[in-house]
């Protein structure tokens, strides 16, 4: 029953829909520029609704529980950026160079807000907690990823620079300050429409995926990661994700937190999101590397998917004996 949930998941079937047609129908070098042209201006409207969404007095609250907020940002940008790092090491040799490196980004990357906040309201821990946490995560990876990716070795061939600066700058960051600026004028807005807006998120982010593996098609990723590469990077996916997901709960357990905060604490320190790494990749490297950058990515966020309905569901029993 869990596994058909997961396999019913939209985004998840936009997501496969989006490397199908990729696969079969790349974007061609003559209409890369147009198509990251228009997937740059749909991640500015994403992140300009993402600031309409994230009420600032939310913000506020989960900054005073730092008891909570302050390890978690700690295991999801610091411990996991260091897994994905060593995840990096394990791969170079046996996958392409970029494909390695994006374990490290994966590593580098935010909570995603929507399914972490879903698989602990099932699991009956603190939803409210959850939603404050990722979307905080969220924000905070817009400003951290970039600078860990490097700080850990993860240039590589990466288009990073003043220029890439200024790109994450008015792509991601001054939307998000706009909606944040508006969002006494458009809350009611947002509210009647959430139910659309979640399909804005949901195409955008498909868009986004299809503009970067298009390149990664072009750059012929089928002939260049074999049989063996695609087992070892599974393996590594599932290595991954298994050490967050472990890490968080001890973590959670370790800091004496309450059971419905640990629940949270696990869900928010182990997902991670698409709906920043996609975009951001788009925007941090050129379009023939995003899309082998973020195929880890891709893998992670399927499988955390599967690993998280059984997880939530033994939770929610575990509470109720």
């Amino acid at each position: 029953m869990a596994l058909r949930s997961v396999l019913s998941d939209p985004m998840l079937k936009l997501l496969a829909g989006a490397v199908a047609l990729a696969a079969f129908l790349p974007v061609g070098e003559a209409g890369q520029p147009i198509a990251t042209g228009v997937a740059n201006a749909a991640v500015f409207v994403l992140f300009l609704l993402n600031g309409m969404r994230i009420a600032r007095s939310e913000i506020a609250r989960g900054l005073r529980n730092w008891r909570f907020l302050i390890p978690l940002i700690l295991w999801v940008f610091v411990g996991m950026a260091v897994v994905g790092w060593g995840m990096e090491k394990l791969g170079a040799g046996l996958l392409p160079p970029m494909i390695a490196v994006g374990f490290l980004y994966l590593g580098a990357l935010p909570s995603t807000v929507q399914s972490a906040t879903s698989y602990t309201s099932i699991a009956h821990g603190n939803v409210g907690m959850s939603v404050i946490s990722a979307a905080l995560l969220n924000i905070l990876g817009v400003f951290v990823t970039v600078p860990i990716f490097i700080l850990l070795g993860g240039s590589g061939e990466g288009a990073i620079g003043w220029e890439t600066a200024e790109r994450i700058a008015l792509i991601l960051l001054l939307p998000f300050a706009i909606g944040q600026l508006v969002q006494g004028w458009t809350k009611q807005f947002i509210a009647r429409h959430q139910p659309k807006i979640i399909w804005i998120d949901r195409f955008v982010i498909a868009l986004a995926v299809y503009v970067a593996f298009s390149g990664a098609v072009e750059q012929n990723i089928w002939g260049r990661v074999d049989s063996l590469g695609w087992v070892v990077l599974a393996g590594l996916v599932a290595a991954f994700l298994l050490a967050a997901n472990i890490g968080a709960w001890v973590l959670g357990g370790a800091l004496h937190l309450p059971h419905k905060d640990r629940v949270s604490f696990l869900f928010a320190g182990a997902q991670k999101s698409a709906a920043v790494g996609v975009p951001l990749a788009t925007i941090l490297f050129a379009p023939d590397i995003a899309g082998f950058v973020v195929v880890p990515l891709l893998l992670y966020h399927l499988f955390q998917l599967v690993v998280a309905a059984p997880v939530a569901e033994r939770l929610r029993r575990t509470e109720a004996e």
